[in-house]
């Protein structure tokens, strides 16, 4: 297997892949629509001038036809995200795209090697809980009435009291929010294609990966992102909810290692996987270090606000992808270092990046609660 498509290659995940491909001697096409929320100043420096790019959506067969031809491997990194509220926009390029992308292959009996997609821990939605009197739960997202009151901790369906999160396993999916619908949609469009067509098909769910290289526009881009560029800029670091709510973070070369293991290794084949780091961080947690590591005197403001959509906790479980042989072998530490490393690389953070706080309260993403 010698040449590779990757989608998404100018993005934060996607870019890094294709310098791991091409450092193991792959030749490597760039299929990316440089999203303008993404890269407003269009193609990256980071991208490197060999690889062959081509400038298109997913979603536009003539473009991705033309991207398809002659590979080995699609690796499949293309993905829309965003907090704001068109619905439709998830399901059209995270979905619909991928099932593009199966329906070229097999219409023109492509002899693509394998497929990797690039899936989300989001579909576990608000994720695995236990109550100690009624056993194990999938729940239902928070309500807004509780959101309203302050009340975070999910709580048990039959009693109503708070319930223990557990590491996610792949085994339960749970999605309500656009987002998460779209990318269980893509994993079980891959999956089952790939599987009824003889094509080898590997799903990867992504716990909350940070690094080089995020975008410093996208609302979505992480919480490295948000933090970083905030405290930089003198601003106080807003935390939502109560700032105990944990999550998983990996770093983006973990992600990248998980990506190389299942690409050479058929046990990995039809199968979904979660790469995550296993640990569990809370976002109050995550912003002190971060502070502490800048020596910065910026406040944490503990908004109480809450973010529609929002899970509580959210840490996957690993012991799948680490029964094939993958370990994380990065920190949070490292995660942080890697990105400020970056932001100085480029002459820190841009001098006009939009109030991704201000948007999200504007759309009706943030809200407050009234304890």
């Amino acid at each position: 297997m010698n040449r590779v498509l990757v989608t998404g290659g100018a993005g934060f995940i996607g870019s890094h892949l294709v310098d791991r491909f091409l450092q193991q001697g792959f030749q490597v096409r760039v299929l990316d629509n440089l999203e303008p929320k993404v890269h407003p100043y269009g193609r990256p420096v980071y991208v490197p001038s060999e690889v062959e790019f081509i400038e298109g959506s997913v979603t536009d067969p003539g473009v991705l036809a033309r991207a398809l031809q002659g590979v080995d491997v699609v690796s499949h990194q293309a993905a829309y995200q965003d907090y704001m509220l068109d619905f439709s926009r998830f399901l059209e390029v995270n979905a619909v795209g991928t099932a593009l992308i199966f329906e070229l292959i097999v219409q023109g009996r492509l002899p693509v090697r394998k497929v990797i997609i690039a899936s989300s821990q989001a579909v576990y939605g608000e994720g695995q809980y236990e109550c100690g009197q009624h056993g194990f739960f999938l729940p239902q997202p928070r309500s807004q009435r509780q959101l309203a009151r302050g009340t975070w901790e999910v709580q048990c369906p039959c009693c109503a009291r708070e319930a223990r999160s557990l590491p996610l396993k792949e085994e339960q999916t749970n999605p309500f929010n656009q987002y998460a619908v779209s990318k269980l949609a893509q994993e079980k469009t891959a999956l089952g294609l790939g599987w009824l067509h003889g094509i080898p098909t590997v799903a990867l769910r992504y716990s909350v990966t940070q690094g080089a290289r995020q975008s410093l526009y996208n609302h979505y881009s992480g919480v490295c992102r948000i933090f970083f560029s905030r405290a930089l800029c003198g601003h106080p670091l807003i935390v939502y909810e109560d700032g105990q709510q944990t999550r998983d973070f990996v770093h983006v070369q973990d992600v990248v290692d998980a990506n190389m293991l299942v690409l050479e290794n058929d046990l990995a084949n039809f199968q979904s996987f979660n790469v995550g780091s296993g640990k569990a961080t809370s976002v109050l947690e995550f912003a002190q270090t971060l502070l502490r590591k800048l020596s910065s005197e910026v406040e944490v403001h503990v908004s109480g606000e809450y973010r529609r959509g929002d899970n509580r906790h959210s840490v996957s479980s690993i012991e799948k992808l680490s029964s094939l042989g993958w370990r994380p072998r990065r920190n949070n530490s490292a995660i942080m270092e890697d990105f400020l490393s970056w932001i100085d690389s480029i002459g820190g953070i841009p001098q006009h990046i939009r109030d991704a706080y201000s948007d999200m309260r504007s759309a009706g993403v943030v809200l407050s609660s009234v304890p």
